[in-house]
C-alpha cells in the first residue's frame, strides 16, 4: 500500500535548483535511508513532504488518515512545561477521548432511556479504544522511552526551558516515538545522542513496524536499520534496494559504466563531426555527410554530472605552545547547580583528547569553563602560555544573513575575493553555495563555512565540540584525516567512536566526574 506519492517535484532557491522532476513513492513498512552530500536537498525534501515548504512544481499526496511524525529540531517547547508534560502531550488525543467519555457519564442522569442507551454504547466504544491504545499504561510507556533516551537522568520534572540543545532534541524525539505515527521522518536524529542512546534508538527502529525515512551521515547506524536507499544527487532521486554498502557498490559500478559510455559517445561524436566537416562540400560525398549529420542531430547525448568539489581541510599550524595546555584545581562546573565533583585535570602539548559520555552531563560546559567563557561554580581553570586556540562550537544559534563571501571576508579582511572564493571551495562548497546567504544553507554547508574560518587561522590548540554533526561522509573522512595530521593539541567532544578513535591519544569519560547517577 502506498503511503506517500510525490510526482514531478521541482524546487529551488533563487537561481539554484534543488530538485528537477523528482518522483518518489513510499510503501507501508519501508525503512528508507535518504542520503546525499551536504546541500543536495535532503532536509528541503522533508520540509516539502510535511507541507512546511511549498514546491515550485509537482504534487505531494498522502494516503487518507495517515499520521506522519517529523523530528523538527526547531519546534517550540513552552516555558513552564516539564519534560513529563511534553511527553504526555504525545497522548493528548487519548486524554481528549477520556474527557469526552467523562462528559458522557456526566450527562447520563439527565437523558431519556433511548439517549442513555446511545451514550452507553458510545462510552463502550471509547473505552475499548482507550484500552486498545494502552491508555492506562501511559506513564509506564513514558518512563520506558525516557529511560532509553537518557531523559530520566536529566529528571522528568525539569522545566524544558532549562534544557541544552541536545537535551531538547531528545525530548522532541521521545515525544515523536511515543506518538507512534504511521510514518516517522527523522532528520539526523543521532546528532545529539551518545553511544548508549544511539544503540537504544537502533533497537527501536529495527523493531518498528511502520515506515520511516531517515536522514543520517552516521553510516554504521544507518546501515543497521534501513532496507532501502534513496540517493539525492544532481537534482534527482535514485532508488537502491539494500543497505548503504550495497548502494556504494552499485553506485560506483553505474558511475563507471556511464563514464565509459560517455567517452565512447564523445569519440563517436568527434568522428562524425570530423567526417561531416571534411565531406559536406564535395558533391560525391555530400549525401554521406548529410546522413552522418542526421545521425548527430538525432543522437541522445549522454550527460555526466559535473564533479562536485571534495573538501580539503588543512589546518594552519601556529607557533609551539608551552608544555602545559591547561590545568584545573578543584574545578566544579555548572550554572545554577554543580554538574561535576571537584576536578583536577591537566593537558600537555601534543595530547589529543576525546571527551565522551552521555548528553547533558556537562561536556560543553567543561570546555567553556576551561576556555574562560563561563565562570565555574568553584575552583579554577588555568590556560597555558603561547596558546593560539581554534574553537568550533556545536551550534550557532543566531540566524546569519551574510553571504558566505561576506562571512569569511569579515574574518579575513586582507584576503582578496579570489582568495575568499578559493578558501570556501577548498571546504567543498560550490560557486552557488559560496554566493548564497548562510541562512539558506544546509546544516552541513554551514558547518563547512565555520570550518573554513578555523583552518585559515593559525592555531596550536583545537577545541572542537561535535564537529561532525551535519557533515556528509566525504567531509567527515577528510576532517578525520586532517585532525590526524595536525601537529598541535586537540580537545574534542564526539559521540562517534569511528571518527575519533584513530585521532586521539587519550579518551576521558566525563560520566565518572558527574554529580549525576547513571
Amino acid at each position: 500500500m502506498s503511503i506517500l506519492n510525490v510526482e514531478k517535484l521541482s524546487h529551488g532557491f533563487g537561481d539554484r535548483a534543488i530538485f528537477t522532476d523528482v518522483s518518489f513513492r513510499l510503501l507501508k513498512g519501508e525503512h528508507i535511508g535518504l542520503i546525499g552530500a551536504n546541500g543536495e536537498g535532503k532536509s528541503t525534501f522533508m520540509n516539502i513532504i510535511t507541507g512546511k515548504l511549498q514546491p515550485d512544481e509537482g504534487k505531494v499526496e498522502w494516503a487518507k488518515r495517515m499520521r506522519a511524525g517529523y523530528l523538527d529540531q526547531h519546534a517550540v517547547l513552552q516555558q513552564g512545561q516539564s519534560i513529563r508534560d511534553v511527553l504526555r502531550g504525545a497522548f493528548q488525543y487519548l486524554f481528549d477521548m477520556e474527557q469526552e467519555m467523562n462528559d458522557m457519564y456526566g450527562k447520563m442522569g439527565e437523558v431519556s432511556p433511548e439517549e442513555l442507551e446511545q451514550l452507553l454504547e458510545d462510552v463502550g466504544t471509547i473505552q475499548d479504544m482507550l484500552t486498545s491504545q494502552d491508555f492506562y499504561m501511559i506513564d509506564a510507556k513514558i518512563d520506558e522511552t525516557a529511560r532509553g533516551l537518557g531523559l530520566t537522568d536529566i529528571g522528568l520534572d525539569k522545566d524544558v526551558n532549562d534544557l541544552s540543545g541536545g537535551q531538547r532534541t531528545k525530548v522532541l524525539l521521545a515525544k515523536l516515538l511515543l506518538e507512534k505515527p504511521d510514518i516517522l521522518l527523522l532528520d539526523e536524529p543521532t546528532n545529539y545522542l551518545d553511544e548508549q542512546h544511539i544503540n537504544w534508538l537502533k533497537r527501536y527502529l529495527l523493531d518498528y513496524e511502520n515506515a520511516f525515512i531517515l536522514i543520517s551521515h552516521d553510516i554504521p547506524f544507518l546501515n543497521s536499520v534501513i532496507n532501502l536507499i534513496y540517493h539525492m544527487e544532481n537534482q534527482s532521486l535514485s532508488r537502491y534496494v539494500g543497505d548503504y554498502e550495497y548502494f556504494q557498490q552499485v553506485y560506483e559500478a553505474k558511475k563507471s559504466q556511464l563514464e565509459s559510455a560517455f567517452k565512447r559517445q564523445q569519440q563517436e561524436i568527434a568522428d562524425l563531426k570530423d567526417f561531416v566537416a571534411r565531406n559536406k562540400a564535395s558533391v560525391a560525398t555530400r549525401n554521406m555527410a548529410m546522413s552522418r549529420q542526421k545521425k548527430l542531430d538525432k543522437m541522445e547525448v549522454i550527460e555526466i554530472a559535473k564533479e562536485k568539489p571534495k573538501p580539503q581541510f588543512n589546518f594552519k599550524q601556529g607557533r609551539t605552545s608551552g608544555k602545559m595546555v591547561f590545568e584545573t584545581k578543584d574545578l566544579v562546573i555548572g550554572y545554577d547547580s554543580p554538574l561535576s565533583r571537584p576536578l583536577e585535570l591537566s593537558m600537555e602539548r601534543g595530547q589529543k583528547i576525546a571527551l565522551v559520555g552521555a548528553n547533558g552531563i556537562g561536556k560543553t560546559t567543561l570546555l567553556r569553563s576551561i576556555l574562560g567563557q563561563i565562570q565555574p561554580i568553584s575552583g579554577t581553570a588555568r590556560l597555558g602560555d603561547l596558546l593560539e586556540i581554534g574553537y568550533f562550537e556545536q551550534e550557532m544559534k543566531e540566524s546569519n544573513y551574510n553571504t558566505c563571501i561576506e562571512e569569511i571576508w569579515n574574518e579575513f579582511p586582507s584576503y582578496s575575493q579570489f582568495e575568499i572564493r578559493a578558501a570556501l571551495a577548498k571546504c567543498g562548497l560550490t560557486t552557488k553555495h559560496i554566493e548564497s546567504k548562510i541562512a539558506v544553507l544546509s546544516g552541513g554547508e554551514k558547518a563547512k563555512v565555520r570550518l573554513c574560518k578555523l583552518i585559515n587561522r593559525e592555531s596550536n590548540l583545537l577545541v572542537l565540540d561535535e564537529p561532525t554533526n551535519h557533515l556528509d561522509v566525504d567531509a567527515k573522512e577528510e576532517l578525520q584525516r586532517a585532525l590526524k595530521a595536525y601537529k598541535g593539541s586537540i580537545l574534542l567532544i564526539s559521540h562517534e567512536p569511528e571518527f575519533y578513535r584513530d585521532i586521539v591519544t587519550d579518551t576521558w569519560n566525563c560520566e565518572s566526574w558527574t554529580t549525576k547517577v547513571f
